[in-house]
């Protein structure tokens, strides 16, 4: 039996933080936005909560062969000694002169907390360029714990939404479970153009980039016609 909840409202009105000089009229609208907020915690929780409760995925049966910094390695080496494995697949083919802005940015906090992640899960990144292309790329950017895999076949990036099929890159981020031997797919954002809504890139829920992220905490929010940059 799940427990019951206060209430958001009510925990929203509890809240003791007062800010200097605040308004009446700012403090209702902030209580009342505090309650949403709260809210949409909530359902960030449930949604977890769906995810990690759906069926087994489809076995992982491919022929994917990787290049990593330390020699090639097959899917099941890419586990090391853990139950589960994200794969993102950053947008840095051949054919690119330079990599995708906004998946680089994304890469460099999880650069950061890999590390921390590497405690529960195993992380790498693929991309379709060479190891020597990717390592250039990672000590040019100082990321220091992200582990690079050059996809040598192409046939990861094409099954698992790496590469449309017309050949444009996209970036996927797909976590793999391997349990009583068996490898299998778990989850993936699946959310594309055809599920944007009106004025807004396609992008999961939740986002998982904290430039997004604090953008959304201010007056003006996110500017639709800025992008980031490699450099500045």
């Amino acid at each position: 039996m799940s427990e019951t909840l206060v209430p958001a409202a009510e925990l929203a009105a509890r809240s003791p933080v007062r800010f200097p000089n605040e308004s009446a009229e700012y403090r209702a609208a902030r209580t009342a936005l505090l309650a949403e907020e709260i809210e949409l915690r909530r359902h960030l929780a449930r949604v977890a909560e769906q995810r990690r409760a759906l069926p087994p995925g489809g076995p992982v049966i491919g022929d994917y062969r990787f290049q990593g910094e330390d020699g090639p390695v097959d899917f099941a080496g890419l586990f090391g000694d853990h139950r589960t494995l994200a794969l993102y697949s950053y947008m840095f083919g051949p054919e690119r002169e330079r990599p995708c802005p906004m998946c680089t940015n994304l890469l460099g906090p999880l650069d950061a907390n890999a590390a921390d992640l590497a405690q529960w899960i195993s992380l790498a990144v693929v991309a379709r360029s060479p190891i020597e292309r990717l390592v250039a790329w990672k000590k040019e950017r100082g990321w220091k714990h992200l582990r690079l895999l050059s996809d040598l076949n192409g046939n990861y990036s094409r099954d698992y939404f790496g590469i449309l099929p017309d050949g444009s890159e996209i970036p996927s981020f797909n976590f793999f479970t391997r349990r009583d031997g068996t490898i299998r797919h778990f989850w993936s954002e699946e959310m594309t153009q055809d599920s944007a809504d009106p004025g807004q890139d396609p992008r999961g829920a939740p986002d998982l980039a904290p430039l997004w992220n604090v953008l959304d905490g201010t007056p003006d929010g996110r500017d639709p016609d800025w992008y980031p940059k490699l450099d500045y």
